[in-house]
């Protein structure tokens, strides 16, 4: 793949989704719309003799007895679900610094260890079940713990203190999810059928995930004799078809695993602060305080062409050395090619994820990314295109059009760009993004660089005819093209059409996969010289309020910069100038020279690296990762480019 040079289903789903809100829970007070935390716990354990818990979701009882006691000295209010209820039905007002406690899976601890110091502090929490688990159904995924029986269920709901939530009956598993075999989130995935080769079909998992959760309300009741209103997501994984679910089988309250705050706008689906690896009162604070948004990013940017082989053993053991290479570097986040761009002209040929358009070079996106979120511990982003997509057989008309030799033409840019301006065009891309998100489990999207329109595009008889009904522009390119002025005016409509695009494919995934974040690829030059937006529809402040990253080109070789050192400078403090430019841009550096086809050396990139991080950069990504003659080298980007273990 090449960097090139500087120089409406949704909104329906949206309304259906406020409208159930505003039914459910009328009035809504809105004028009393207090933040609240939901903190999740799941086993509390005595310290083991070694010093160290068994696993990553265990807390020792001694940091759980310390937490709540921060909670009181820093004056926050252990509410309820009930409360919360209220609240939303405009009938009292949630205390400032409320916090939800919530404890997974039913373990005995919660009844021997957590209530009495509920009962002791006077606090209510809530405990999801499973139910597979408490009708004894071994499965592959059960922890081997000891579960609460029936009868301490009942003595809890019967306290007043604890709420009786579902954990769904047999969702708390991994599912086939592709013809690699990897194990995902039941509840999210698309099981695929080995023997006959093909995926779930729509029907069959609305089916299957409606049916487990009226099943898991139905045992809850019975045996507790309270019917659970509240649903929390097996491994925080849920989606809209989840969501809908749960609404129906009584529980219109549910609770995934995003960090954040909440308001009782929320309710559909709140978020929760996993409290994981035994955090020591000072790492406790900080998350919550922090929510864990201060984190700096650590971002390889790496191929999918570069790992494919059209041997799938060879595909395989290229995969495998890749992950451990991400492992060993200790990062945090990957941009992952999802599209294939085998000839590397920044245009999708094929994609890496089964979809109804473009060919499928092989079924590997969601493999690899599952392996990294997994084995590696990274959050991966699918690097997809906005608008290059190469398929001969769509109508030339639904293209970008440029102005060249006195009339329209299809564009020269190496880019072949579907027209944003084109119905057909938007639904025929809106539709490839939707299937990512149905077929792929991962936690972001990075837009491609293709998302440009120049100062003489699109000229198409569609983008004149929008320009002139929708932005009150003349149809001429002549007059469009007058002056500088109306230039930039021409332009910032489109920066902002291309904005509303990528806005529109995220609510697309989002449907499927609520909790991804959004990076763009950015030009430097539009940042360096703001007026060139004219050249690319590109605006810094325009990304920096769109996307929750601006990837930044920051590479200075591509762009033939006479002093390197002075170029990255004087991005960054461009950047800096900016409200949050510093805290929502990674700055990508390049590993690769393009124009001498030859490798940045690795006392230039590590000085690079060293300079933006005392420039104040907090994001820093790089980009190609070439696992085969291990550059960047491995054992330098450790010691200078890997993050710190944080709870």
């Amino acid at each position: 793949m090449t960097f090139f040079s500087a120089n409406s289903t949704i909104n329906l789903f949206k309304k259906t989704t406020l409208l159930l809100l505003i039914s459910l829970f009328t009035p809504i007070a809105l004028a009393q719309e207090s933040n609240f935390l939901v903190l999740n716990y799941h086993d509390i354990i005595d310290k083991p003799t070694d010093g160290s818990t068994s696993n990553a979701m265990d807390l020792t009882l001694k940091h759980f007895e310390e937490q709540l006691q921060w909670l009181k000295n820093n004056n926050y209010k252990v509410i309820s679900v009930q409360q919360v209820f209220d609240a939303a039905a405009g009938k009292a007002a949630l205390p400032n610094k409320a916090v939800i406690l919530t404890f997974d899976d039913g373990y005995e601890s919660f009844f021997t260890r957590v209530f009495p110091l509920l009962k002791k502090h006077h606090y209510t929490a809530t405990v999801a079940l499973v139910g597979t688990w408490m009708d004894a159904i071994k499965g592959p995924d059960e922890p081997n713990k000891t579960m609460m029986n029936w009868l301490q269920i009942r003595e809890l709901a019967q306290s007043g203190l604890v709420e009786i939530a579902s954990h769904s009956y047999d969702l708390h598993k991994g599912v086939n999810a592709n013809p690699q075999g990897s194990s995902q989130a039941a509840a999210v995935t698309r099981i695929y059928d080995d023997p006959m080769m093909i995926y779930e079909s729509s029907s069959d998992y609305q089916e299957r995930i409606q049916n487990d959760l009226l099943k898991s309300a139905e045992l809850i009741f019975q045996h507790a004799g309270v019917r659970p209103r509240a649903m929390v997501w097996p491994y925080g994984e849920y989606n809209e078809i989840a969501l809908t679910a749960a609404q129906k089988a009584g529980m219109p309250m549910t609770m995934g695993l995003i960090d954040g705050t909440n308001t009782i706008a929320d309710i559909r689906n709140l978020k929760r602060l996993i409290i994981a690896d035994d955090p020591n009162i000072n790492q406790f604070a900080a998350i919550v305080s922090k929510l864990r948004a201060d984190r700096p990013l650590r971002v390889a940017h790496i191929d999918m062409d570069y790992l494919y082989d059209s041997s799938p053993e060879q595909t395989a053991r290229n995969i495998d050395i890749e992950i451990q290479r991400i492992k060993d570097m200790h990062i945090n986040t990957v941009f992952l090619q999802a599209y294939a761009d085998p000839d590397g002209d920044g245009n999708a040929d094929a994609l890496y994820f089964p979809n109804r358009h473009l060919p499928l070079k092989a079924d590997l996106f969601n493999r690899v990314a599952w392996q990294l979120k997994s084995a590696a511990s990274v959050k991966v982003y699918a690097w997809m295109p906005i608008l290059a997509y190469q398929e001969g057989e769509l109508p030339g008309s639904w293209y970008v059009q440029e102005w060249r030799d006195g009339k329209p033409q299809s564009s020269s840019h190496v880019y072949t760009r579907l027209s944003p301006f084109h119905a057909d065009a938007r639904r025929y891309i809106g539709e490839i993004y939707e299937d990512l998100g149905i077929y792929c489990n991962f936690d972001g999207i990075l837009f491609h660089d293709d998302g440009i329109l120049s100062d003489f595009e699109d000229v198409s008889p569609i983008a004149l005819e929008y320009g002139s009904e929708v932005w009150g522009l003349a149809t001429q390119f002549d007059v469009l093209h007058t002056d500088s002025k109306m230039r930039m005016a021409w332009a910032q409509h489109k920066t902002e059409l291309l904005n509303q695009l990528t806005n529109e494919l995220a609510s697309r995934v989002r449907f499927y996969r609520p909790g991804i974040k959004t990076a763009r690829n950015f030009y430097s030059l539009p940042l360096i010289k703001p007026f060139s937006e004219e050249w690319f529809a590109q605006s810094y402040d325009s990304f920096l309020a769109h996307y929750n990253y601006v990837a930044i080109e920051a590479m200075p070789f591509m762009e033939e910069a006479e002093n390197p050192t002075q170029w990255i400078n004087d991005l960054v403090k461009k950047a800096a100038k900016y409200p949050n430019g510093l805290n929502k841009t990674v700055f990508e550096l390049q590993t690769v020279d393009w124009r001498h086809n030859q490798k940045v050396p690795m006392s230039i990139l590590l000085k690079q690296i060293t300079q933006l991080q005392k420039l104040g950069v907090q994001h820093i990504g790089y980009y190609p990762d070439n696992v085969f003659e291990n550059h960047p080298n491995l054992a330098d980007m450790q010691k200078n480019f890997s993050v710190p273990d944080i709870p």
